[in-house]
């Protein structure tokens, strides 16, 4: 399934000692897609970076660079669907550009995109994400 990984899970699930290590194991073995932009990966590498430092952000991002189960898009429009914090739509006009099953976050902004009819953008929480990958596949 197509997902779209908002920085704060990608930055979890990285790292093998965290219990969210199965959400990047399932794009890694192909068990997903990631939907990334490019503003999305900048973020990505600027975040990593800062928390990780530059040996793993280059490490993260030459495997998304090169991964055959990481999809690129460019969004010709922006909805502007997240007012409270509008960095945030970077995720939504890439999740709905690339018909993403979800975004996966833990940010509470995107609790509007519940609201909103169209464009349907369906959000998930980590924890619910990792418990739904679980629920179908022995991992």
């Amino acid at each position: 399934m197509r997902i779209v990984l908002d920085t704060n899970c990608l930055i979890q699930s990285v790292s093998p000692r965290n219990i969210y290590h199965d959400v990047w194991l399932s794009i890694v073995d192909g068990k997903n897609t990631l939907c990334v932009t490019n503003e999305i990966l900048e973020e990505y590498a600027e975040i990593l970076t800062r928390l990780s430092g530059k040996k793993t952000a280059d490490y993260v991002l030459e495997f998304l660079v090169k991964s055959r189960h990481v999809r690129f898009f460019s969004p010709q429009y922006r909805f502007n669907l997240i007012a409270a914090d509008p960095d945030d739509n970077k995720f939504v006009d890439c999740a709905i550009v690339a018909n993403a099953r979800y975004i996966v976050t833990n940010d509470h902004h995107y609790d509007v995109l519940r609201q909103i009819e169209f464009p349907v953008v369906d959000v998930m929480a980590l924890k619910d994400f990792l418990s739904l990958l679980h629920s179908q596949d022995n991992f």
